[in-house]
């Protein structure tokens, strides 16, 4: 069997991260864009699509329609691993985009399989886009375990226990203008600037409001090793998402040994045995229940228990991997029966 994989695998972002560990893993022969050039790309995809068994189309692109579609005129299964939902995330960060979620819809409509990045997601899209309830499943990320198994002692004991650290920056669905309320009741309750806030990730609506603290230090875009740097710094990393498919950042921040309060909107929460009510946010617009909750992780962490709680067997790249592996064949095949039939 040969996959053809069209989408992002070098820009660094979450999705295109994604892709690269599955391309990693997948078999030599499987095929993928190569260059940059959008006319390239869709030569690309028209001249290599006849060579594959399947089409895994990843993460949001107007490529996708080309490539879907083609895919269906040539007989071909194919799947859509979809990282996020653009229209609903578009719509709560008061930025919509008609093309945008035309582009998605009909990427939903014209693949075989919809592959969701969690559990927790592919639940959402089912009730949101009942239409395709039966083509949706998960496909759910994996980790980098190794950096579980081989955190230091270090990364515990030595951080700035007045540093509270976030990433998002302006966008609303990320709702860090809630935990910036939360450290205000905190300080104010000290009756000094017991704790600061780092901020970190693009402008948007919410750089206003979050600007206004003074205990708030809002970097905009930084480089990864600037991030992994805040990671091991940080005496918690807080991600208030009010709407987060997985949630690689608070995976990454907690690789890096720092605790981590995350809302119960996170897809990646799954992965964890052992996560307690003092570790997730119950009503992410709730400032006292957040501020009470840093006050406690910022006394007792708890990246030492997360870790140890941690599913690491079954969320490795490597048995991720197999997992998605295994549902493409499962296409090919159906595909195949219902050809015979």
């Amino acid at each position: 069997m040969k996959v053809f994989v069209v989408g992002d695998y070098r820009t660094g972002t979450g999705p295109a991260n994604v892709t690269k560990e599955y391309l990693l893993r997948f078999p030599e022969n499987t095929s993928r864009l190569i260059f940059s050039s959008k006319p390239v790309r869709a030569v690309e995809i028209l001249l290599k699509m006849p060579f594959c068994s399947v089409v895994l189309v990843s993460g949001y692109s107007r490529q996708n329609i080309l490539a879907l579609k083609w895919a269906g005129l040539l007989g071909k299964p194919s799947a859509y691993l979809m990282h996020g939902c653009v229209e609903h995330e578009n719509a709560i960060n008061e930025c919509i985009d008609e093309q945008m979620n035309r582009v998605e819809r009909k990427t939903m409509e014209l693949c075989t399989a919809i592959y969701a990045v969690s559990e927790h997601f592919a639940g959402w899209l089912k009730t949101y886009y009942p239409e395709h309830s039966g083509k949706i499943s998960a496909a759910i990320n994996g980790v980098d375990t190794a950096m579980i198994e081989n955190i230091d002692a270090y990364t515990y004991g030595h951080r700035s226990r007045d540093m509270v650290l976030t990433i998002g920056g302006g966008m609303p669905r990320k709702k860090i203008r809630h935990i910036c309320g939360a450290i205000d009741i905190l300080n104010t309750k000290a009756g000094e600037m017991k704790y600061k806030l780092v901020v970190i990730g693009d402008r948007g609506k919410d750089d206003a409001v979050i600007d206004s603290y003074p205990f708030v230090e809002n970097m905009g875009l930084v480089s990864g090793n600037v991030t992994m740097g805040l990671y091991r710094e940080a005496g918690l990393f807080v991600q208030n998402s009010c709407f987060e498919t997985f949630g690689l950042a608070p995976m990454e921040a907690l690789m890096n040994g720092c605790s981590i309060l995350v809302s119960q909107e996170i897809g990646a929460l799954e992965l964890f045995r052992g996560v307690e009510d003092g570790d997730v946010i119950r009503n992410w617009y709730d400032e006292r229940e957040i501020a009470a909750k840093i006050e406690r992780l910022m006394e007792n962490g708890n990246a030492f228990r997360l870790s140890e709680a941690f599913d690491k067997e079954t969320a490795s790249w490597e048995t991720r991997t197999t997992e998605l592996w295994h549902k493409l064949v499962q296409l090919v095949s159906d595909r195949k029966t219902k050809g015979r039939k």
